[in-house]
């Protein structure tokens, strides 16, 4: 099976005016074409680094990095991938139609397959009846909902999202991450999600990654096991509170000093 992202000893190091910072270190990871995994750890360890890494936004210092087995830059260019932020980046001046047709338009697509796209998405999101509205017309929620529409455009295979709904409320947060789960289940993309939430990783993925402080690396992999259906009865089952808890003791070095008292 081809891999959505495979990473093989990827490090990356900064210049600063006080000397070189290594952000990542021998970094191993392995993404399967429609899974979902989270990234996550402490401030400053290098996931949004990571992520940044796999959508060519920024090359490694040293080891491999493929996409569907092509260099992250080919990868780029195909259109192989989507990317959200934690800010929607919507422009202003664009409806919301015209927001998501801005990656189709930039690669030639003619207007009426736009338009069926546009409207495809629109749907796949809860956004038909705001088509016409601005940006600033918008909740912060639904913004975020427009970006992710906008990701999707191009029908990548995979979708790589930094903390998306970090900057919303509890509730709208808990709604997308619902929707978020939906989405990717009907597209069949791959998603890497970068989170500082535990609770929100383990909802939402299939495997969530811990990275360790600055230099970043990756020291635990947790399978959630939570099957395919992640709905609101999801956050009350003991299943759910359990990996929580595990993900909770990987990310504070719990499990390790446990071992290292026997």
């Amino acid at each position: 099976m081809t891999l959505a992202v495979k990473a093989t000893g990827v490090g990356k190091v900064f210049a600063a005016k006080a000397g070189d910072v290594t952000a990542l270190t021998g970094v191993d990871l392995e993404v399967e074409a429609g899974e979902f995994v989270s990234l996550i750890g402490p401030s400053g360890c290098g996931k949004s680094t990571l992520l940044r890494l796999i959508a060519d936004l920024d090359q490694p210092s040293s080891g491999e990095l493929s996409i569907f087995d092509k260099p992250a830059r080919r990868a780029r260019i195909d259109q192989d991938y989507g990317i959200a932020f934690q800010q929607a980046g919507l422009l202003p001046w664009r409806t919301v139609a015209a927001n998501i047709a801005l990656p189709l338009e930039l690669h030639g697509v003619a207007k009426p397959a736009r338009e069926a796209r546009v409207a495809e998405l629109a749907e796949l999101v809860g956004l038909t009846d705001f088509t016409d509205r601005f940006p600033d017309q918008l909740s912060g929620g639904m913004q975020q909902r427009v970006a992710i529409a906008r990701a999707l455009a191009a029908s990548p295979k995979l979708l790589l999202m930094d903390e998306p709904f970090g900057a919303l409320d509890e509730m709208t947060r808990e709604y997308l991450q619902g929707e978020l789960t939906r989405i990717a289940s009907e597209t069949g993309a791959a998603v890497v999600f970068v989170t500082h939430s535990i609770p929100e990783a383990v909802f939402l993925s299939d495997r969530v990654v811990v990275m360790s402080p600055r230099p970043g690396r990756i020291t635990d992999v947790i399978a959630t096991g939570l099957g395919a259906a992640r709905d609101e009865a999801l956050r009350e089952n003991p299943l759910y509170f359990e990996k929580v808890t595990a993900v909770r003791e990987a990310l504070h070095g719990t499990k390790v000093e446990r071992a290292n008292e026997r």
